[in-house]
């Protein structure tokens, strides 16, 4: 399989940047919102605590009391975005917890919100499979008329196992209802899942990109596992009890993920960020374009790209 021409650039995987460009014809950013939701996951609903990696601040706006309102937010962003940058299309990213966890009419407010501007041409909304009721979903279909829409479902792994150990609260099969669900409704959608989580072999990690890779998807971002102070993972890692991904282990497993991805789903991410002051570990994952450099050169020793070795199921 030859690498594909509607990538139109020079990469060996089809990135959300060149995506954007196709689509648009011109650049376009994702403005960071945090609308004060949290999670099913943390206040009881379904447990408490959060996922083992999941430090409990989500935000560094949530230190500067009130939080700033989702339109001061986007007038912020956007100042920044046009004085770095130049940027004059935006996308509206409720990235912070679980961004569909409300009523739907409360989730609309929200929303319309962001997208009363001009200059907002898109709605990005991150979440989890088991926070999606069809009135949520519907509400998304009314928006993709009018906008670019993506919903941003976190998955991490496929194996149960692995989410009962990390204190998931849902399951595999929850992720594929959500998905299927969502399919087919001119939504975009984009799977988060981790690289590196505890009791993961290499294949484990395989057998969950090759399970994405047989749904109807449009994106996804892979994360390298980070211990954070604060966390579980974190006060693990500190105990000597779990070991965290040497670089050259993570560099290969996402050639490997990217290898056996289909063609037209888009790399919205391939590694991770964490908060500076939280940072415990692995160390060689604070520089994370040393990490993009590695990625970039393995693909290219191997002379190889996003879908050589996908197969259909």
């Amino acid at each position: 399989m030859a690498k594909p021409q509607f990538w139109n650039n020079s990469k060996r995987y089809y990135d959300f940047k060149s995506f954007l460009i196709n689509s648009f014809g011109h650049k376009v950013y994702k403005l960071q919102i945090d609308a004060g939701f949290t999670c099913p996951n943390r206040d009881g609903t379904i447990a408490t605590g959060g996922c083992i990696y999941c430090n409990s601040r989500f935000s560094d706006l949530r230190e500067q009391a009130p939080l700033p309102t989702v339109k001061d937010q986007i007038a912020n962003g956007k100042k920044l975005y046009a004085r770095m940058r130049g940027a004059k299309k935006f996308i509206a990213y409720f990235q912070t917890a679980t961004n569909t966890y409300a009523p739907r009419d409360k989730l609309k407010l929200l929303y319309d919100e962001a997208l009363s501007e001009d200059d907002i041409i898109g709605l990005a909304v991150g979440t989890r499979p088991d926070c999606v009721p069809d009135d949520v979903i519907a509400l998304f279909e009314s928006y993709a008329g009018n906008y670019h829409v993506w919903i941003e479902y976190g998955l991490q792994s496929i194996h149960d196992r692995t989410l009962d150990s990390i204190n998931r609260g849902h399951d595999g099969r929850t992720f594929i209802d959500a998905v299927q669900r969502t399919a087919g409704r001119g939504i975009n959608i984009c799977v988060h899942m981790i690289v590196g989580l505890p009791g993961e072999t290499r294949e484990d990690i395989l057998e969950t990109a090759r399970s994405i890779a047989t749904q109807p998807v449009n994106g996804i971002k892979i994360h390298l596992l980070l211990a954070l102070e604060g966390t579980v993972l974190g006060t693990l890692y500190k105990e000597g009890k779990i070991t965290m991904m040497e670089k050259d282990d993570y560099v290969c497993t996402v050639c490997d993920i990217l290898e056996i991805l289909p063609p037209h789903i888009v790399i919205q991410r391939l590694t991770a960020d964490g908060y500076r002051d939280k940072y415990l570990a692995p160390d060689w994952g604070r520089n994370k374009m040393a990490v993009l450099n590695a990625i970039d050169k393995e693909l290219e020793r191997r002379d190889s790209w996003q879908g050589s070795r996908f197969r259909k199921r």
